[in-house]
């Protein structure tokens, strides 16, 4: 199996992902677009020539504040769950964000999400009591 990050020619190689990986069908302009955006990275499993694992992020900068990376998801095909292919993919992610300068990496999680959790603790992640996440609804 191999672990890399996505770069701008693998838009193919995402278009014929596993099923699961993703949430929803990917759309070649989104992924096209998501490809070719500097701060946008995507980390990928491969296994016989299909994304079997991804884990998807956006390093930022603030006027006030270090680099950080945020982790949007990771996703993995129901086929290769439980054999460490979210940990390594996501593993990839976070050491991209190092090489970028990012100081801190974080992301959001369901409390009822308990194999995500237990994979993030695995992965060296710290679960924090004390953040509430706010959503605002922009389609109305």
């Amino acid at each position: 199996m191999e672990f890399r990050l996505a770069g701008p020619d693998d838009a193919a190689l995402l278009a014929r992902a596993a099923g699961d990986v993703f949430d929803h069908p990917v759309d070649p302009e989104l992924t096209a677009e998501f490809l070719s955006d500097p701060r946008h990275h995507l980390a990928i499993a491969i296994d016989a020539g299909q994304v079997v694992g991804m884990a998807s992020g956006v390093h930022y900068i603030h006027p006030d504040k270090a680099p950080e990376l945020w982790v949007n998801e990771v996703g993995v095909a129901p086929s290769h769950r439980g054999q460490g292919v979210g940990r390594r993919v996501l593993g990839v992610l976070l050491e991209h964000g190092r090489a970028l300068g990012c100081h801190e990496a974080w992301l959001l999680t369901d409390d009822s999400n308990a194999a995500a959790r237990r994979m993030y603790a695995a992965a060296g992640g710290r679960e924090s009591a004390s953040q509430i996440m706010i959503t605002f609804d922009l389609e109305r």
